[in-house]
């Protein structure tokens, strides 16, 4: 493997704005993954990592406004975005020191023996423990929340692995700063900084997913580049788990109750995510299904007058922004797709937002219009109109597996009056979070939080936000006839971590 110098690029200009790194050699990817796997017993404590998560939380904040400044210069997504996102990933962090300090994510379940039962049961004690060294992917349009401090990273740490990212091109100045924050952070609770490990370059990459001490793997990012990560995680001597987050199309349903009652609102209310960061959120709405008709009309109008409005954006860099203006023009040239606003080239660097529209029926078969059933990445969308309630049935049953489905009803429907209940059923096989009335753009990082969904939305049943994250990164271990004194602290009988646990049966909090 070559070494090449690592740039920061502004993708306002294209232009280099200063050499930040190499690309890591087979050899350095070795010695941070071993530097990784020695510091997992730093972790063993979990009072010392949930110190070490709120400890980073407090440093990031401390080094807001140098950090969001070099986000910017790498991303253009601004200050105000970059401010908040920073901001939700400090909140992510703290939400996982709280996650370790209760306890409840190790899953405690004991059972005493038995011999009435049938087959008798012996002394059982289960928890889980943390598989190891996690290798982390950086995602390009989410620089801090699904960065080197994002939320696979915290969940890791959490779960009490250490961690290697490997940084994103697209900022790797900021991925520097923010490991080395990290390492500041474990080092002040006795860590070794090795605990966070951070390599760049494209090779690194795949050495990072086949290398034997690493035990699981997290990517956000394109369904070519995810699969190939994710065969090779599947091919090793001894395959690991890879939590792979690859791409989404986010189908909308609008019904025709629901467009008669407030069809401007929708309009509006779609312009806005589908635009917003300039159409680089993963739950961007790709493909809505708008009633035919007087109302679909009043909706489309809406929607055009919103996104005429959409002031041109940069793209995180310029391959994406080729990429989508490709992508855009071969759609467009398909028979009987039109273009109501026309996104594409907004200026040198730019792009503008704007919409397609095509008869649902063209999509309810295989053929030259399965393109518009991918995604385009940027402010682009599909709206595809329906003339009744077979054509939306006709269309859900094509599409793959998504992050998330919405469907917009009517006062009456949402009451339970009509098909809504028959709509909530067709899509929850298509996604992992449905929902009623809103838009996907916006993912609150919360208990009950679920963004994942089937393939190729993700390769796994799990989360990449929320408090069940952390599963990922573990495994369940059972001791069975354990004597009392040979057993971990977490599976004793006088609970001296008072965890919450299952005790012959019993939820005891």
């Amino acid at each position: 493997m070559a070494a090449a110098p690592v740039w920061s690029v502004d993708p306002r200009t294209g232009k280099q704005r200063e050499q930040v790194a190499v690309e890591a050699t087979a050899q350095e990817v070795d010695a941070t993954v071993r530097a990784a796997h020695a510091a997992r017993g730093s972790l063993a404590d979990r009072a010392v990592r949930s110190a070490f998560l709120r400890t980073a939380a407090e440093q990031l904040e401390a080094a807001k406004d140098w950090l969001v400044e070099t986000a910017d210069a790498e991303t253009a997504l601004g200050p105000v975005r970059l401010t908040g996102e920073l901001a939700r990933t400090c909140y992510q962090l703290r939400a996982f020191a709280d996650i370790v300090d209760e306890g409840a994510f190790l899953d405690v379940i004991i059972n005493h023996p038995d011999d009435t039962a049938t087959p008798p049961i012996p002394d059982l004690r289960r928890y889980k423990v943390p598989l190891g060294v996690v290798a982390v992917y950086s995602a390009s349009n989410f620089p801090f929340a699904f960065s080197v401090a994002g939320g696979d990273t915290a969940s890791a740490l959490g779960a009490g692995c250490p961690v290697v990212v490997k940084a994103h091109p697209d900022h790797p100045a900021l991925s520097e700063l923010v490991a080395k924050v990290l390492r500041r952070a474990a080092a002040a609770h006795g860590i070794p900084e090795g605990v966070v490990g951070l390599v760049h370059g494209f090779e690194a990459g795949v050495e990072l997913v086949k290398h034997p001490l690493v035990t699981a793997a997290g990517f956000t990012g394109s369904v070519r580049g995810g699969r190939a990560l994710f065969d090779a995680a599947a091919a090793r001597p001894t395959p690991i788990p890879f939590h792979g987050e690859l791409g989404s199309l986010n189908p909308v349903v609008v019904t025709e109750a629901a467009a008669a009652e407030r069809a401007e609102a929708i309009g509006t209310g779609l312009a806005g995510s589908m635009t917003l960061g300039v159409g680089q959120f993963c739950v961007k709405p790709g493909l809505v299904l708008a009633p035919s008709g007087a109302a679909g009309d009043r909706l489309l109008k809406s929607l055009t007058d919103a996104v005429s409005d959409t002031d041109a954006g940069v793209l995180l860099d310029h391959r994406m922004r080729d990429n989508f203006i490709a992508g855009v023009a071969e759609r467009a040239e398909l028979p009987e797709v039109e273009s109501p606003v026309t996104p594409g080239a907004g200026g040198e660097h730019t792009v503008s937002a704007g919409f397609l529209t095509v008869a649902a029926d063209k999509l309810a078969e295989e053929g030259a219009y399965d393109l518009l059933l991918e995604e385009c990445f940027g402010p682009v969308t599909v709206v595809a109109r329906y003339e009744d309630e077979a054509e939306v049935q006709g269309v859900l049953s094509r599409l793959p597996g998504n992050l998330t489905a919405t469907v917009h009803l009517s006062t009456e429907e949402a009451a339970g009056e009509g098909r809504g209940a028959e709509i909530l059923a067709e899509l929850t096989p298509l996604a992992g979070r449905v929902l009623v009335n809103g838009w996907p753009t916006g993912v609150a990082v919360a208990p009950a939080q679920h963004h994942g969904g089937p393939y190729p939305a993700t390769t796994s049943t799990s989360t990449s936000v929320g408090g069940t994250a952390i599963e990922r990164w573990m495994r369940p271990v059972v001791y069975q006839g354990a004597p009392e004194a040979l057993l971990p602290p977490e599976l004793r009988d006088d609970n001296p971590l008072g965890l919450p646990r299952r005790f012959d049966g019993r939820l005891e909090r």
